[in-house]
């Protein structure tokens, strides 16, 4: 780092370990809402499932395995990538990722805040109020800030109740799926023809989701200097959270689809819906208030994980001086990067409100994700290359790296390339559903490159002010 400032981040304090880790990445990483959408695509999304598995989530968990023992510093892909192209794509590689958070954070909290009407008395009246969503999202990032703020001892128990709202609805769903085969049959027929995958306009919008769901993995290097042993807890607590991870998306989507037929399954509470049709089906309403409670705290899990490790990058940015010196400040007593967290936690406030100016809910959620899965994919791009060209530096003797050194890490970079294009390319196209399909790309478009542009800005003008007050220091009295 350019400007760093040593002193500030001795302060930190390394809170989390193997189990926190683990529980952190399923949190962030396990979202429910996908499954719903899995299902709701038909059984053709299960090789869908293990291809982005294959082709994406592999070689993105190699590269963040391998340079994090590489680079253990705290700022993750910021760090590699300064380290691999200099402090302006490092820079902008950090803006694009933490700017990706904010529509990400309203996103996942409608999704909680649509499954927690099925717990509420006559709460499906509430479905289509922009208000009752937008409070959800704004109640849930001032408690997850506040949270954050005190330090991660207390932050990480949002990620524990993340990941308990993760497994306990996929459990009682394969408990449940399993009865419904039992009586019923299955709902679904799998077969060749089924399983295919069409290249149509509905499936090329669900493959960027897809894989989408996949990230997540590289969050936890943005906290390496609060890690207890990062080198070794951050590869282990991947590979135990990414077998986890996979598994629990494809068993889902196949429970769902034996239990119902894909068309039954849709909408922002698209997963507690299908859990409420079942239990129906076989007299078990009574599981349903259960279920809502849990999704709704997977949602909060989800925001809290990526917002406690997002607000890292603009702290480290603001220790090189790229941001305001402020956010490289460490709380005395917390050690935490306290002003960071603030603004970022209000960022995301701002988000949720300027997402529902003149939309609808579904319209809001579909923006919201569609400029989370572009912004989100493109410092991918920048990771998979760091990868390869930071293969020419010597690796740390007794550390993990990828199996088969150089040449297969080069190789998965390249694939994790391929599919990340794929996929930004993909997640531009609107839903069919979509009524002002040209109006919708052109807000995802604009939406991106004004969020681009501003990051450019904003590192030049504050390389430019720094330059001047050095140059102003170095003059003569």
């Amino acid at each position: 780092m350019t400007n760093s400032q040593p002193g500030e981040k001795q302060l930190l304090k390394r809170e989390l370990g193997l189990f926190d880790l683990t529980l952190f990445y399923i949190a962030g990483g396990l979202s429910l809402r996908w499954i719903a959408t899995a299902a709701a695509a038909g059984p053709s999304t299960i090789l869908v499932w293990i291809f982005a598995c294959l082709f994406f989530f592999v070689p993105l968990a190699a590269s963040v395995l391998e340079l994090s023992a590489r680079y253990p510093q705290e700022g993750g892909l910021y760090v590699w990538t300064q380290r691999a192209f200099g402090d302006f794509s490092g820079f902008l590689v950090a803006w694009m990722y933490w700017m990706s958070n904010l529509p990400f954070f309203p996103a996942v909290l409608y999704f909680g805040a649509g499954s927690l009407l099925f717990a509420l008395p006559h709460g499906q009246k509430l479905t289509n109020t922009s208000n009752y969503y937008l409070l959800f999202a704004l109640v849930c990032l001032a408690v997850i800030t506040l949270f954050n703020v005190r330090g991660l001892k207390f932050g990480k128990w949002l990620n524990s109740i993340g990941a308990l709202g993760s497994w306990g609805p996929i459990i009682i769903l394969m408990i449940l799926a399993g009865v419904s085969v039992f009586r019923f049959g299955s709902a679904t027929k799998f077969t060749v023809a089924t399983m295919t995958p069409h290249a149509s306009l509905r499936n090329a919008i669900f493959w960027s989701t897809v894989f989408f769901a996949f990230g997540g993995c590289e969050t936890g290097s943005f906290m390496s200097e609060e890690i207890k042993n990062a080198r070794r807890t951050i590869p282990r607590a991947l590979i135990v959270s990414g077998i986890l991870l996979a598994g629990s998306y494809i068993a889902g989507t196949i429970a769902l689809l034996v239990a119902l037929p894909s068309a039954e399954i849709s909408g922002l509470g698209g997963f507690v819906s299908a859990i409420q049709v079942m239990c129906a089906r076989l007299g078990l309403l009574w599981i349903v208030l259960a279920i809502a409670l849990l999704v709704a705290l997977n949602s909060v899990g989800g925001a809290a994980s990526f917002l406690s490790s997002t607000s890292r990058l603009p702290f480290v940015a603001g220790i090189d001086r790229y941001l305001p010196k402020a956010f490289g400040k460490v709380h005395p007593q917390w050690g935490t990067p306290w002003i960071a967290v603030i603004c970022y936690g209000v960022a995301g406030m701002l988000c949720a409100l300027l997402s529902q100016a003149g939309s609808t809910v579904q319209s809001a959620y579909d923006l919201l994700v569609s400029m989370s899965i572009i912004t989100y994919f493109i410092p991918f791009l920048y990771l998979f290359l760091a990868m390869i060209r930071l293969q020419r530096e010597p690796f740390p003797q007794g550390v993990a790296r990828v199996p088969g050194g150089k040449p297969v890490a080069i190789v998965l970079a390249v694939v994790g390339l391929i599919t990340t294009s794929l996929t930004i390319v993909l997640a531009v196209i609107p839903s069919s559903d979509e009524p002002h399909k040209t109006i919708a790309i052109a807000k995802v478009l604009g939406s991106t490159l004004l969020l681009i542009g501003a990051g450019v800005a904003v590192f030049w003008g504050t390389a430019w002010r720094n330059r001047n007050t050095e140059s102003r220091a170095q003059l003569p009295n």
